[in-house]
């Protein structure tokens, strides 16, 4: 069917930067809105930044100017620039989209990836 596959996460120090990526796969017609998410222990899952079809973009206050989400609509493929980050960054992330499918073009559909740790050191 679908898969939504993150990677890019890792450990950093405070200040470095990492790259996320997350490839969609499978009998996909459209992509319309994507989005990355983040998950810190014991706490609620969070959008991070997300982005449109047509390229709008949106970000939590913690992160704009630090982060930049962008996307390749040829490849399918989201990205997140992770710049300056910070120990409160830690978390797993996972990258969402909305999506129409080949057989069924009338529906959204709403998937998520499998997650990436992102760990960043003090």
């Amino acid at each position: 069917q679908v898969q939504l596959v993150e990677s890019g996460g890792g450990l950093v120090q405070a200040g470095g930067s990492l790259r996320l990526s997350c490839v969609a796969s499978g009998s996909i017609f459209s992509i319309n809105a994507m989005g990355w998410y983040r998950q810190a222990p014991y706490k609620q899952r969070e959008l991070v930044a997300a982005i449109n079809s047509g390229g709008s973009t949106n970000y939590t206050d913690s992160v704009r100017g630090r982060f930049t989400i962008s996307r390749d609509n040829a490849k399918n493929t989201m990205y997140l620039q992770m710049n300056r980050v910070k120990p409160e960054d830690t978390a797993v992330y996972y990258c969402n989209a909305n999506l129409t499918l080949n057989w069924n073009r009338a529906r959204e559909y709403h998937y998520w990836g499998q997650g990436t740790q992102v760990t960043v050191s003090s």
